[in-house]
């Protein structure tokens, strides 16, 4: 049993190297943050002509409006490369040299022309401001509980954390230390608590000139404006096919790369896999948000033996079944519990922790499970995702414990619109968990499906990607446990 105290210590370390990798960065005015278009880009040992498999690496040193050198890193950078005729797409990797300069290595993975992009998410002085923004409050998200008594209805206000000198209803999880809280309602009890819906406050943790750098204009603006495509050639080269894809292996930058709008890992080979019968006899899990939701909706779609169960739950988060009684495939979708930000009305009456649901799964070597959490932490402070992160990796290091045989997923989250609203949903704080899931989960032996780097590399910015990007992500679940 890790102890409460245990676990707030090492939130605390996570915090710390987070901290570290992020800054302070006050500016006097908006001219000296980066400027893209100031920004020079340098192609290191350039050619006519590129081979298959080759790196094209390119020095990056960032400048201010003003023209001027900056003398320091910290910018949210984002490189990609594509053919869009063949279909092709990866993500570059990028090294921070902490001095202004940056390091952009491209693998060229396919043969054709080739055209790269290099976008200025956010400057490093906006990126220090949402990081600070982010962690000062919990209220840009705010929660509205619906409690029933016979026929009687009433709303109150409930949040991660309340400052109210009125009565609270506490709903804790003791072993994991996690809790809501809303605003008692007169005569009625904590218990009632039937429904929940969510909205943006006016509020925000960042200046008039931190906003500023927020502005439609000033996110994700290419640096590579007047580059030419590049051409790659085959140069007698044979694709060499790795072994096929399993869990637990090593995971490397970039993962892999789009090509005829399917997904080939760096590490490892995928095949393709008849569907029905590799779920055959497979108890499935799918826990977390609307982006494994999806799965849910493509196994519905794509296996037209498997029937849905009504479990008479209404709205888009309830629980869903749906089975194949002659192969005995069974796979269910649950929400993941507060904070769950959704404009519709959805029922909390069974609403329940990921960690609590793993600890009530037996496990084997026919369940699978796939966890996904992310979107919905986003405008909370780091601490709160970080706590559940820790919580479902003790609950998944107990499962394993007891059935070491079990198939545990973790499908990493996937970047979204770039002009949503940066303070509560920039890809940046979708990054920052990307790292801490990655820090937080490296000791165990699991699949990682890496939803971040496939869709930079589809280019989809949607924060449900497009079924192609689906199709992949489940064709890898397929290679894991087939």
């Amino acid at each position: 049993m890790i102890s409460p105290v245990m676990t707030d210590l090492r939130i605390k370390e996570i915090m710390k190297k987070l901290d570290q990798l992020i800054p302070p960065r006050p500016f006097p005015h908006v001219n000296t943050t980066t400027s893209a278009a100031h920004s020079r880009v340098t192609v290191l040992n350039p050619r006519d002509t590129y081979c298959i498999g080759e790196h094209l690496d390119l020095l990056l040193e960032v400048r201010d409006h003003l023209g001027r050198r900056k003398e320091y890193g910290g910018d949210f950078l984002r490189a990609r490369m594509s053919s869009p005729a063949l279909k092709a797409g990866a993500s570059g990797e990028v090294t921070d040299f902490n001095n202004g300069t940056y390091l952009v290595r491209f693998t060229l993975f396919w043969e054709g022309q080739v055209s790269l992009s290099l976008l200025l998410i956010h400057p490093s002085e906006g990126v220090s401001a949402l990081w600070r923004a982010r962690n000062q409050g919990y209220d840009r998200v705010i929660f509205t509980g619906q409690f029933s008594r016979d026929t009687f209805h009433v709303n109150t206000d409930c949040a991660l954390i309340l400052n109210s000198s009125t009565e609270l209803c506490q709903y804790l999880d003791g072993q994991y230390q996690e809790a809501f809280y809303c605003v008692k309602p007169q005569h009625t009890p904590c218990a009632a608590l039937t429904h929940m819906r969510s909205k943006n406050k006016e509020v925000s943790y960042l200046s008039k000139q931190e906003r500023s750098l927020f502005e439609r204009s000033n996110v994700g603006v290419e640096i590579m404006k007047s580059f030419n495509a590049i051409n790659v050639s085959r140069c007698n080269k044979c694709d060499k096919l790795g072994e096929k894809c399993k869990l637990g292996m090593i995971s490397t930058a970039p993962s892999g790369h789009v090509w005829k709008d399917t997904w080939n890992p760096v590490s490892c080979s995928l095949t393709s896999i008849e569907m029905k019968e590799c779920l055959r006899g497979k108890l499935i899990y799918l826990l977390g948000d609307s982006t494994v939701r999806q799965w849910m909706e493509y196994f519905k779609e794509n296996i037209n033996t498997l029937k849905s169960v009504d479990l008479h739950e209404s709205g888009k988060l309830r629980h869903q079944l749906a089975v194949d009684l002659d192969r005995n495939i069974n796979i269910q979708w649950q929400k993941h519990s507060y904070p769950l930000i959704g404009s519709l009305t959805y029922s909390v009456k069974e609403i329940e922790y990921i960690a609590r649901v793993i600890d009530r799964i037996g496990g084997g070597k026919n369940t699978v499970i796939v966890i996904s959490l992310g979107q919905h932490f986003r405008p909370f402070p780091i601490d709160v995702f970080i706590r559940r992160a820790l919580n479902v990796h003790k609950a998944v290091q107990h499962l394993l414990l007891r059935s070491p045989d079990t198939t545990v997923i973790i499908k990493a989250e996937n970047t979204r619109e770039m002009y949503s609203d940066a303070e509560r949903f920039s890809d940046f704080h979708g990054y920052i968990h990307y790292l801490a899931m990655k820090d937080i989960f490296q000791d165990i032996n699991m699949g990682i499906i890496d939803a971040w780097d496939m869709t930079i590399a589809y280019g989809t910015n949607d924060v449900h990607p497009p079924q192609s990007v689906v199709r992949n992500q489940i064709n890898i679940l397929l290679n894991y446990i087939c």
